[in-house]
């Protein structure tokens, strides 16, 4: 019996209504629309601001538009991997909550943290299973509350992150379609730049840790991008390489947006036209594990049924990474 493919049958997305731009920032930190725009390419970003909803909220709304979408019924599901680094709580998963809120009682689930890299792994990872052939309907939901981990206070980072969640199916096919190709990397020392210092077992939550601010995100700014730079554009390059594809043959990159600069030096590396490269940061910011999806989400009018896609991405961990896969549909007309 031919191994399936895992492939991508439909996408669903959720973001807040509530718009924070650069102006209204620029009232609450030292900062300025021209400065944002310059260095990180972000114009305004949604914020999830309800009293008693976490970023599992945001994943079931996402997951609901899926259903509603494809016409996929919540008993139909086997399994749904959350990724993220905005959980709703230490325990239980997120990926537990959000299979509640939608009526998914025959799966199971479980989070996936890999920093911005998360949806990466998390298709990588659900490849495996619907490859396995035991599972049919695999859901992969990137869904984080950023807003809950940045400091208001730092004009460093509080321009560049949102709030927003978006889910894909994955499928078995014999077609020549799916995820073909995936090259992942992680380098622990890359935790220096980029982490949140307190809240977990090695530092656990204090008065102290409060007060000094210890539970937002802390990122070195400097060297994350010259990371990120680097690797997010050799490993996109060596996936297009080592599956023997051209500039010509890719239809999309499909970038994590973190960083407008980074979005750039990658599609040039690939030697990739504009035209070609997936941006939406000006919308969004960095959603984290989002960011892929929501381009998918965004853009699925445009693709077409077998159209060449590179999926990259970087992150806190270091983790990074890109996926050769093929698009599995072409959405018809409403």
């Amino acid at each position: 019996m031919e191994r399936p493919r895992a492939v991508i049958t439909g996408v669903g997305a959720y973001y807040p209504d509530y718009i924070l731009t650069n102006e209204e920032l620029s009232r609450m930190v030292d900062t300025t629309d021209e400065w944002i725009m310059t260095r990180i390419g972000i114009k305004e970003r949604r914020i999830l601001r309800d009293a008693g909803k976490g970023s599992a909220y945001l994943g079931a709304r996402a997951v609901e538009d899926l259903f509603r979408k494809t016409g996929l019924k919540p008993e139909e599901v086997d399994l749904l991997i959350c990724c993220t680094v905005t959980a709703d709580m230490h325990f239980p998963a997120n990926g537990n909550v959000i299979s509640d809120m939608v009526g998914i009682k025959n799966a199971f689930s479980f989070d996936l943290n890999a920093g911005c890299s998360g949806f990466l792994y998390g298709l990588t990872t659900a490849t495996q299973y619907v490859e396995s052939g035991r599972y049919k309907k695999v859901i992969v939901v990137g869904a984080e509350k950023m807003s809950a981990i940045t400091d208001y206070t730092d004009r460093a980072t509080c321009p560049i992150f949102g709030d927003a969640a978006a889910a894909v199916l994955l499928e078995p096919t014999t077609e020549d379609l799916g995820v073909i190709d995936h090259i992942l990397r992680s380098d622990g020392m890359g935790r220096v730049h980029l982490h949140m210092k307190a809240g977990g077992s090695l530092k656990p939550p204090t008065i102290d840790t409060v007060l000094a601010r210890e539970h937002y995100i802390y990122q070195e700014g400097q060297p994350v991008f010259k990371h990120a730079v680097s690797n997010m554009a050799d490993v996109s390059v060596e996936v297009m390489e080592r599956n023997n594809l051209s500039s010509e043959d890719v239809a999309w990159l499909v970038p994590h947006q973190a960083n407008l600069r980074i979005i750039k030096a990658t599609g040039e590396r690939m030697g990739l036209p504009r035209e070609k490269v997936m941006v939406n940061i000006q919308k969004y910011g960095n959603t984290t594990s989002a960011t892929i999806p929501l381009c998918l989400y965004e853009w699925e009018d445009q693709l077409k049924k077998g159209d060449n896609l590179i999926l990259a991405a970087f992150g806190a961990g270091f983790t990074w990474g890109a996926i050769y896969l093929k698009w599995g549909y072409t959405k018809a007309k409403s």
